[in-house]
């Protein structure tokens, strides 16, 4: 299938013209997914207005999320979003952010008979996840001793169904959302909380960084924010 690129250029002063910042994300809804030709989610909006108010250019392309991350870890122009601000990444990157507040939660397929409410009666089973994802990092930093690696959360979401692996960690909005469509998911326990940021490269210009935190600032202060996670159905930020 033909990859799906999406370039925004948009209208800028011609200071900010000579540089163009390139966006990466992956399919993850609520927060960035496709409809139809189109992008849509809850950071990939928050992104397209930061970056108006900005009145910076830049693209945005969605891929697998191991690649999404290492090019904005390996290219000074490239961020990615929409991403965990987790310990393990806190110095690998420069952070605009809050997009979100999330909370993570272990589930497995309804009816499987697996009863793990903790961590450490968790370490006892197969758990899942989406290769260089922050719940790999989550995962081994709590010792999980069987950890299954896919490409993409669509790939894991299939194995948990057919019974090759015990459990996944997952966004909370993203369980329900699956649950609403009738996948036959259970909630076992709440793995973590976390903020979700736009992760830039260490070299990103300091300059570009802090236009598009002040455009970020200002979503969130003209209440446009609180209107897109009351539009996916997030928790509103305090």
């Amino acid at each position: 299938m033909k990859r799906l690129a999406l370039l925004l250029l948009l209208g800028t002063a011609p200071a900010a013209a000579a540089e163009t910042v390139h966006f990466t994300t992956e399919e993850y809804p609520p927060y960035n997914f496709r409809e139809g030709n189109e992008y849509r989610g809850l950071g990939y909006e928050q992104v397209v207005a930061l970056m108006k108010e900005a009145g910076i250019d830049y693209t945005i392309e969605m891929m697998p999320w191991a690649r999404a991350i290492a090019l904005a870890e390996s290219e000074p122009l490239y961020c990615v979003f929409t991403t965990a601000h987790i310990a393990e990444r806190n110095t690998r990157f420069k952070w605009v952010e809050p997009l979100a507040i999330d909370r993570n939660v272990m589930v497995a397929r309804e009816g499987s008979g697996i009863k793990a409410v903790t961590i450490a009666e968790a370490r006892e089973y197969v758990v899942g996840t989406q290769r260089n994802d922050y719940t790999q990092q989550l995962l081994e930093r709590n010792g999980f001793p069987k950890i299954d690696l896919a490409t993409d959360l669509d790939l894991t979401l299939k194995k948990l169904l057919s019974g090759r692996i015990d459990m996944m960690p997952i966004s909370e909005r993203y369980y329900l959302q699956l649950r609403e469509e009738g996948h036959p998911l259970e909630k076992r326990f709440v793995l973590t909380e976390q903020k979700f940021s736009v992760a830039c490269n260490v070299n990103f210009p300091e300059d570009l960084l802090g236009k598009m935190q002040a455009g970020l600032d200002k979503l969130i202060a003209d209440g446009t924010q609180k209107a897109l996670l009351t539009k996916y159905g997030m928790r509103v930020l305090n």
